[in-house]
């Protein structure tokens, strides 16, 4: 089949654009990785993914919308790396279990292989490191202390190193970042997510906060001896993939959603009149949990955590970017 790949302007990304031999065709678009592994992932790395339907343990459906699908092996990712010493990237996978991309990681002192989420930029032959244990002491003195903060930064400061926050300079883009102290990585883990640390505060909580903007726009507080790693996630070009038709999402174990002004008055409250209407009610749920405009944070549920909120209506229009590519 005759195809072709576009370049989309100002941005200089590659786009795989095939000639609409079927309907099907004609509005694909993917994003074209020429330095992804073609083969197959470690099998020890793997584990299979036993499918629900969206349903628990009594069989009633908890999740809608889920159902059907190719089979996948889910990537066994090491969120936590913990083991210090430098590791080589052996080569950059594709995940069916995400959006972004994973990084094979051989540890050259050990030759253990792990699973991370690739950095933006990181190819095969690359040397990574964790400091989550402190320092190599090839980088400090007799008594402790870093010998050479210019060196300690060029050794540190690195794509896909991961550390504490206490050791990441203000103004550095990071993701994968932990929540607490010897917790594994939870925030900006899907493709081309990152966050930007503003500031660090010694005296704040048991051993320090520090101050992180997220994507969104919100910013949070985080303990300074929580996890960060550094460079922003890979794939951040899966915004500009369509898959083109409804198999595709079938194929991704996505059933249809149907709207609730297509439904009868006993299904949903948007349901039922002659024509179609939703009877003057506010846009809701079929369960009547209002969508648009109600805070379902309230008393207890509010994070303490949180600095300032997301910008919302005009104010989102008005944010500026926090990194430009």
């Amino acid at each position: 089949m005759e195809t072709t790949i576009r370049r989309v302007k100002a941005r200089g990304i590659e786009i795989y654009k095939p000639k609409p031999r079927t309907p099907g065709l004609r509005w694909l678009r993917r994003p074209v990785h020429r330095h992804l592994w073609k083969g197959r992932p470690i099998r020890k790395l793997t584990i299979a993914k036993r499918k629900t339907g969206g349903r628990n343990h009594t069989g009633r459906i908890t999740a809608r919308h889920i159902g059907g699908g190719h089979k996948r092996r889910l990537r066994i990712l090491d969120f936590n790396r913990k083991e210090s010493g430098l590791q080589t990237v052996v080569r950059v996978e594709y995940d069916p279990g995400r959006t972004a991309h994973i990084a094979l990681l051989c540890h050259d002192a050990t030759s253990q292989l792990s699973y991370i989420l690739a950095p933006d930029g990181v190819r095969s032959g690359d040397k990574v490191e964790s400091f989550r244990q402190g320092i190599p002491a090839e980088l400090t003195g007799e008594d402790g202390q870093p010998l050479d903060s210019a060196l300690l930064g060029a050794r540190t400061i690195r794509k896909g190193n991961c550390m504490p926050l206490s050791m990441v300079p203000i103004g550095s883009i990071i993701h994968s970042i932990g929540l607490l102290r010897g917790g594994k990585a939870k925030l900006c883990r899907s493709a081309g997510a990152f966050a930007r640390l503003l500031s660090k505060h010694e005296g704040m909580g048991k051993n320090g906060m520090a101050i992180v903007r997220l994507k969104s726009g919100e910013e949070r507080l985080i303990p300074l001896d929580a996890c960060a790693t550094i460079g922003m996630v890979s794939n951040a070009e899966h915004q500009y993939a369509s898959l083109g038709k409804a198999g595709r999402s079938r194929w991704l174990g996505r059933r249809p959603h149907v709207r609730g002004v297509a439904m009868n008055a006993c299904d949903h409250p948007h349901g039922g009149g002659r024509g179609k209407t939703k009877g003057n009610k506010p846009s809701q749920s079929p369960w009547g949990q209002l969508a648009k405009g109600f805070k379902t944070r309230r008393g207890k549920h509010v994070n303490k955590l949180k600095v300032r909120d997301r910008p919302r209506g005009k104010d989102k229009k008005m944010q500026p970017l926090l990194i430009k590519t």
